[in-house]
Formats: structure tokens, C-alpha cells, sequence
């Protein structure tokens, strides 16, 4: 059985920095963020006060995105709003070893390594599945499938809340959609998660219907709605 405790999924970019990804963060006082390459997402305690949005100024550097991810938290007037996306948040309801996988794909399930940084970054470009960086990969396992040597789709392992796997990046280039590559790869890591004793969870912009569906399908239920808002430091 998987851990069902959903609490820190409620603010899982805070969870995870204090946490599993302790050694990616960069803190200061209350704030905190992940290291440069990494990802924007960045925290603050559930109350921010001034020297809470301070510090996380001063942390990310002037006129540099934070994104507050989910939290819903307003700083300071002098923050410049960057964006606002509905979206939601799904968790996995199975208990065991999905049998999901989808037949007949073809498609031989890869580790994707620091070497494969350019091709995952290429392909992003192309897909758009949403924020990625250079050091993206070093959240956790990457999985790719790839046709006649080049990589065309990939998922992974992003924030990881206490008990928590999030699935994310997932994406397919446009030439080999349809051949139910997500699905297996979101398969494969689902998987993974749940031997290692954990849950697997993931967001979705609500305008993504097709995703959601997808996810749906393979054992995803929405837990609740999600905004997601990013703003510019002064």
C-alpha cells in the first residue's frame, strides 16, 4: 500500500525543497528556491510576511521569474504579475503495479542520462510540455523512447513531496504522436514509484482536455483545482 498522507501535496514545491530536494535549494530565512538550471519554482511559509518576500528577492536576484507554482500566496505590490493558469491537480488511485501499459507500441523504454540533456531540451522545444532546463533532469529518473536513434518522447520525475512522486515533462514530438508513447512512458514510471512505496501525482493545465483524459485512463483522479502564477522580482 502507498502512502495515501495527500497534506504535503498542498504546497509540494516547499515540501520537496525542505526535503528530498534539500540538496537542489537555495534558502534563505523563509524562502526558498531551486538552484539555477534547475527549475523557478520557488516557496515561501504559508503566512509570508515582507522579509519572507525579501528574502526570496534577494534569493532569486532582480527581474527574475519566481514561480509560486500552486501556492497561493500575493506578494508584495512591486512584483510584477507574469502569468495565471488554471489548472489541476491529479493523483493516482491504484494501489499496485498498474497494468496500463498500452500493446503494441514497439517502443523500447530508455534511462535518459546528463548525456541526453541536448536531445531532451530539443525535444521540449518542439513539444512544449511547460517549464524545463538544462539541470531539469536532476529531479529525479527521465524516461524516453526513441524512433531510428533520436528521442522522440520523454516523461520524468519532478517535485517529490514526503511519500510523493510527481510525474511531469511529459511530451511527444509531434511526428510520433499517437502511437500511445505517454502512455507508456507515464506507465513505466508509475511503475517505478510505486515499488520504491510511494504515490505517483501530477498537474495538468485544465485547458489540456486531451491529457486529462489520458490521465484519467490510466488510473489518475483530480484531487483538486490548481493556479498556477508566476511573477517577475522588483
Amino acid at each position: 500500500m502507498v502512502n495515501r498522507d495527500a497534506a504535503a501535496l498542498d504546497d509540494p514545491v516547499g515540501a520537496s525543497l525542505r526535503g528530498h530536494h534539500a540538496h537542489l535549494a537555495r534558502r534563505l530565512g523563509r524562502a526558498a528556491t531551486y538552484q539555477s538550471g534547475v527549475a523557478t519554482f520557488s516557496a515561501v511559509a504559508a503566512d509570508p510576511d515582507p522579509q519572507d518576500w525579501a528574502d526570496l528577492a534577494r534569493l532569486l536576484g532582480r527581474g527574475e521569474l519566481a514561480d509560486m507554482f500552486s501556492r497561493a500566496a500575493t506578494p508584495p505590490p512591486d512584483w510584477e504579475p507574469v502569468f495565471v493558469l488554471e489548472g489541476r491537480q491529479m493523483i493516482w488511485a491504484g494501489d499496485s503495479r498498474p497494468d496500463h501499459l498500452p500493446a503494441g507500441t514497439g517502443a523500447e523504454v530508455v534511462e535518459l542520462g546528463v548525456d541526453s540533456v541536448p536531445e531532451m531540451l530539443d525535444l521540449v522545444a518542439r513539444a512544449q510540455p511547460g517549464p524545463f532546463w538544462p539541470r531539469t533532469r536532476e529531479f529525479g529518473t527521465y524516461l524516453g523512447v526513441r524512433d531510428k536513434g533520436t528521442l522522440v518522447a520523454m516523461a520524468g520525475e519532478r517535485l517529490r513531496p514526503p511519500g510523493w512522486t510527481e510525474i511531469s515533462a511529459v511530451c511527444t514530438a509531434p511526428e510520433a504522436r499517437g502511437r500511445g508513447y505517454a502512455a507508456h512512458l507515464i506507465s513505466a514510471l508509475v511503475a517505478r514509484i510505486v515499488a520504491r512505496h510511494e504515490r505517483p501525482f501530477l498537474h495538468v493545465a485544465e485547458a489540456n482536455t486531451g491529457a486529462i483524459a489520458l490521465y484519467e485512463r490510466l488510473g489518475f483522479e483530480t484531487r483538486k483545482p490548481v493556479t498556477f502564477q508566476g511573477f517577475r522580482t522588483p
